[in-house]
């Protein structure tokens, strides 16, 4: 039996890579976000978070919905700017629900295995330092990077 992994992973959907790109948020801001206070519990497993580009604050921002088991894996599904969407509806929470549950449900080798296909990529904190993240990183399971401005 594998032993439950040590650090948080990190992964985004591909609409949530396109989302990011567009509002304009790095790596580093992500990481920053998820591995801070979330703003909602929506329950099964499914978090939001207010996301806030850099020098413009969290109020005016956007949201991320996040599958996340604390501290162990977190799945960035969903993302949507406050001015085009106010919140989003119970059957839609619902989906995200079942979505939650299938992510955090998988074993580490079928994250793996979801990785290296790319239908989730997974987001590695930027190792530049501060202020150096700009752009979000896919990384592939050799570790290879490919950075999106």
């Amino acid at each position: 039996m594998a032993t439950p992994p040590s650090t948080l992973r990190v992964f985004a959907s591909k609409p949530f890579m396109r989302f990011a790109r567009r509002f304009g948020i790095g790596q580093q801001e992500i990481w920053d976000t998820v591995s801070g206070p979330y703003d909602a519990d929506l329950g099964g497993g499914v978090f939001k978070y207010r996301l806030a580009r850099e020098g413009q604050g969290l109020s005016g921002g956007a949201r991320a919905l996040i599958a996340m088991k604390i501290g162990q894996r977190a799945v960035l599904m969903f993302g949507f700017e406050k001015k085009d969407l106010a919140n989003i509806k119970p059957d839609e929470l619902r989906g995200y629900r079942k979505a939650a549950r299938i992510y955090l449900g998988y074993s580490e080798a079928e994250i793996t295995a979801i990785v290296r296909k790319k239908a989730l990529y997974e987001i590695a904190p930027s190792t530049k330092g501060p202020g150096n993240g700009k752009g979000i990183q896919e990384r592939g399971i050799r570790g290879t990077a490919r950075k999106h401005v």
